[in-house]
């Protein structure tokens, strides 16, 4: 049965808003919901971004359920390394791998590891998670997920070929994220 006092929080990854991406579709349907919002400066920097969660949350009251999408699910692993608040459950989908070559459109791992993005925090996270993945996301190889969600002790939901799961793949509405943000809200 759904919590009616729970609260989703969106945890872009580093594009940030974008108007079709399906957290931002999403958000739009959800009655209770709030987003961490776009960085004015330092955007690359993990310790900006992770404050900005702890912001966030700071401003919630009840239960909250975090709904992260690629780099934002990076940012979640290392908040909660960092902070203790009880959190209902995340839905971590398509999370990049930090050890991958990626395209050169992204941001490269000399400069992830400059501001702060590794070592990613390896153990279980402190809540119920679901690790939503894909079988051919450029970013990051279905080994390396599965990795992520065993560290993280997270439920693995193969989604199948969903590339990145953003827009570029051809996902603007994802409606599996409310089904899947249900299983959590219970």
């Amino acid at each position: 049965m759904k919590d009616d006092r729970t609260t989703i929080l969106i945890v872009p990854g580093l594009r940030e808003h974008v108007p079709e991406h399906w957290q931002t579709l999403l958000a739009a349907k959800l009655p209770k919901v709030r987003s961490v919002p776009p960085l004015e400066r330092d955007k690359l920097s993990l310790p900006a971004r992770v404050e900005a969660i702890q912001h966030e949350l700071e401003r919630i009251d009840g239960p909250v359920i975090l709904v992260a999408h690629s780099a934002g699910v990076l940012m979640v692993v290392h908040w909660a390394a960092r902070y203790q608040r009880p959190i209902k459950g995340a839905l971590l989908a398509t999370p990049p791998d930090l050890d991958a070559t990626w395209p050169d459109n992204y941001p490269s791992p000399t400069t992830l590891r400059e501001n702060g993005w590794t070592p990613l925090p390896r153990q279980p996270l402190p809540f119920p998670s679901l690790l939503a993945a894909s079988d051919d996301d450029h970013l990051a190889s279905p080994g390396a997920v599965r990795r992520m969600a065993m560290d993280w002790g997270s439920t693995l939901v193969e989604l199948g070929s969903v590339g990145h799961l953003n827009p570029a793949s051809g996902y603007g509405e994802w409606p599996r994220a409310q089904q899947l943000i249900q299983v959590l809200d219970h």
